[in-house]
Formats: C-alpha cells, structure tokens, sequence
C-alpha cells in the first residue's frame, strides 16, 4: 500500500503530547496520527462519539440522582435531630456548665471515633436503617437497581 508523505504544523503542547503518547504506547507517531485521522475521517464516528457521551451523561445523572436523593435524606435527617434536640433538652443551670461541657466534649470525641470506625467500614448507616425496615426494598439505593436491570435484559 502505498502512502503519501505530509508535512503538518502541530501547536508545540500538541506534539510534545503526541511524544508522550507514542513512547507511552511504543507506537510511531504516524500509526498515532493515521488511526486518528481514519477515525475521525469515519462516516460513523459522530454517531459513535454521541452514543459514547450519551452513555456517560446518563451515568453521571443516575450518580448525580443518587447523590442529590442522599443529600435530602441527610438534610432531612439532621433537621429532625435538631427539632427534637431543641424540644426536648432543658437549659442546664449555671452551676452545672462546666461539667456539661465536659461530658458534651467526651461525647463528641466518642461520637468522631464511632464516625470514623464505620467510615472506614465503607457501611452506610442510611442503607442499613433502611434494609432493616424495607428489607424487600433492596433497590432503594441505586447500585442493585442498576444491576438488575441490567441482567434482566430488556423487557418482552
């Protein structure tokens, strides 16, 4: 086969990555050049580019779903907590403050470690409270939705 010979311009960043890439991929910067130009030149490369970012946008909106449902349910819950905490906890009197505050202080510090142990769990006390009450409801949370939809297959 038989080939022409080009000279082309590149922007000096451009062939410095083009450097980079074909010592990376032990490739010459012709094979590089040429597969992008087929692909570019390709009567279906647009639709394939499209389908490709389509793809990714909706994973990210199902991701950005999940992370704004999470968010309300944090919302939600800290909002509760705070009521209840309001209504129902008595003023301590003026004599009592320093040793409230010390208890509040080793209660804190209680609370951060018990943070940290189930972070570093990887767990999700949101999803556990919730399998606990809706434990047929498993596809709550997302993941398992996806999951399954994607092994049942598209539907008859």
């Amino acid at each position: 086969m038989s080939r022409a010979r080009l000279n082309i311009f590149l922007e000096h960043e451009h062939a410095r990555r083009l450097d980079e890439l074909a010592t990376m991929k032990g490739l010459s910067k012709s094979s590089i050049i040429a597969a992008a130009l087929a692909s570019f030149l390709s009567p279906d490369s647009g639709d394939r580019r499209e389908a490709a970012i389509a793809k990714r946008l909706d994973k990210l909106s199902h991701q950005f779903d999940r992370l704004e449902r999470d968010q309300n349910i944090l919302v939600e819950t800290v909002a509760l907590y705070v009521r209840y905490f309001l209504t129902v906890s008595t003023p301590v009197p003026e004599a009592h403050q320093d040793a409230a505050r010390a208890q509040g202080r080793a209660r804190f510090r209680q609370f951060v470690e018990q943070l940290g142990r189930h972070l570093m769990r990887g767990n999700s006390l949101v999803k556990e409270v919730h399998e606990e009450i809706f434990p047929d409801q498993s596809q709550f949370f997302g993941m398992e939705k996806e999951q399954a939809d994607e092994t049942s297959g598209p539907p008859s």
